[in-house]
């Protein structure tokens, strides 16, 4: 939408905007006491939302979904089941009202080579990536680089990086995990179903049992398997271990910025890095 919907104007309800409530509340791990504490409101009155006995004001709204955290297009989804006007913007990044946060994607980007670090949206699809990436991909199926790419699908699909990444089955274990806690963040739909299909993937060839040869090993200059999961990869350069961070816009208030994260991988001992530094040299 070009620009934040009215305040005041109501639609039509959808699901019960109280159910919506109760399901955030329990997917937060809280009680309705809980809640009412976090909220500043009785434990009553929580009840009478999640029933449909009382309903809630808009600002009543906000301030509940403040308080579970709920993502903007959910608080956008609360909203309209109460039959009001839904309040946060989505912008395509390509507008013009992204061009300061395109820029800084960019920026950041940019500024990270000769080390990889891509953009991705709620879905891990790639959005945007630095010169870095490029040469990591070599050998992957045309059809996983075919838009839009997924970049754990990418991860761990035959077709893949499967068979390059030397600790698949330690990798393999934190991407399900992390996507996880995600699901469970957001019930959403569309990345169960993705984690549903990277269960689906079979091991690479010789199994996908652990590769802890060459740099990267524990000590001074290594990593420390007991802080950081790596992602150990071969490539054209030589065996390069990876450790990822994620980087968020934490004071966004229109979706699409909200639900953009970057992915940024640092080396994790002097040998990648010397690695990277020469395959953009």
């Amino acid at each position: 939408m070009p620009a934040i919907p009215s305040n005041h104007g109501r639609l039509p309800a959808g699901q019960p905007v109280g159910a919506l409530l109760r399901s955030w509340r329990r997917r937060r791990g809280l009680s309705q006491l809980d809640l009412a504490c976090e909220a500043d409101i009785s434990t009553r009155h929580v009840s009478f939302l999640e029933t449909g006995r009382s309903q809630p004001s808009r600002g009543m709204l906000i301030h509940l979904a403040e308080r579970l955290d709920v993502p903007l297009r959910d608080r956008n989804a609360l909203l309209v089941a109460a039959g009001f006007a839904p309040l946060y913007s989505e912008h395509g990044l390509d507008s013009p009202a992204m061009r300061a946060a395109r820029k800084a994607v960019e920026l950041v980007l940019t500024g990270h080579e000769p080390f990889p670090a891509l953009a991705i949206d709620r879905h891990w699809t790639l959005v945007a990536a630095n010169r870095a990436v490029a040469p990591l991909l070599d050998g992957v199926a045309a059809e996983l680089l075919a838009p839009p790419v997924n970049v754990l699908r990418l991860s761990l699909h035959p077709g893949g990086l499967a068979g390059r990444i030397g600790n698949w089955a330690q990798w393999r274990a934190h991407v399900l995990s992390r996507l996880t806690r995600q699901i469970d963040g957001s019930a959403d739909p569309v990345l169960a179903a993705l984690r549903d299909e990277l269960q689906g993937y079979p091991a690479p060839a010789g199994g996908g049992g652990e590769d802890h040869g060459g740099g990267g090993g524990g000590g001074e200059d290594g990593h420390h398997p007991d802080v950081v999961v790596p992602l150990r990869l071969h490539s054209a350069a030589g065996m390069l271990s990876l450790f990822g961070t994620t980087t968020v816009f934490g004071t966004a208030v229109d979706i699409t910025l909200s639900e953009l994260a970057i992915e940024a991988f640092f080396p994790a001992d002097a040998e990648t890095a010397d690695r990277l530094r020469r395959a953009l040299a």
